[in-house]
């Protein structure tokens, strides 16, 4: 009789145990607007909150940055247990006068395509000290800085890349 209930116990309090083995993606979407300084959809702040599925080991001070001098997304980062986060977030809308709209409507126009679906691309990684290449077929269309897959194996699932520039990009964390 005792031994049921207590299978029982320890089932239903298993998964209690695992989500504590793991970093709270909440607690991340409120550093990040701490970091940034503006709520999640807000200009400025994240597009949308940490996806609640990631499975992140925990961590007991993540490290936060930003990607780019653009200030288009936020690093997160962990040192031990290694792991990264990229968080985009959405651009600060200006407010222009009535006699630039012409400009404003170029401006909101969309960025050209470097890369498109079917081309043959060299997809790079590296940092100091070492540089690793790969050779693949772009899945679709990215301008500069647009993210696409890329096929590099048939036998394997496509992966994530940056457009570069034609004919070349670039793994999420090792562009130059």
């Amino acid at each position: 009789m005792i031994r049921p209930i207590l299978t029982i116990l320890s089932l239903t309090a298993a998964p209690a145990v695992a989500a504590q083995n793991f970093q709270s993606t909440a607690q991340l979407d409120e550093a990040v607007v701490q970091f940034t300084g503006a709520s999640i959809g807000m200009d400025g702040g994240a597009q949308m909150p940490v996806d609640p599925r990631l499975k992140l080991a925990k961590c007991a001070m993540p490290q936060f940055n930003w990607l780019s001098e653009r200030q288009d997304a936020v690093v997160i980062s962990c040192m031990a247990p290694a792991w990264k986060v990229y968080v985009p977030v959405r651009r600060l809308t200006r407010i222009v006068p009535e006699r630039a709209a012409p400009a404003v409507a170029a401006a909101t126009a969309k960025p050209e395509p470097v890369i498109r679906r079917g081309d043959p691309i060299m997809i790079e990684a590296g940092a100091e000290g070492f540089s690793i290449t790969r050779d693949g077929v772009a899945m679709s269309d990215a301008p500069v800085g647009g993210r696409l897959m890329v096929k590099v194996d048939p036998a394997k699932p496509p992966i994530q890349a940056i457009a570069m520039e034609s004919g070349r990009a670039a793994l999420p964390g090792f562009g130059r």
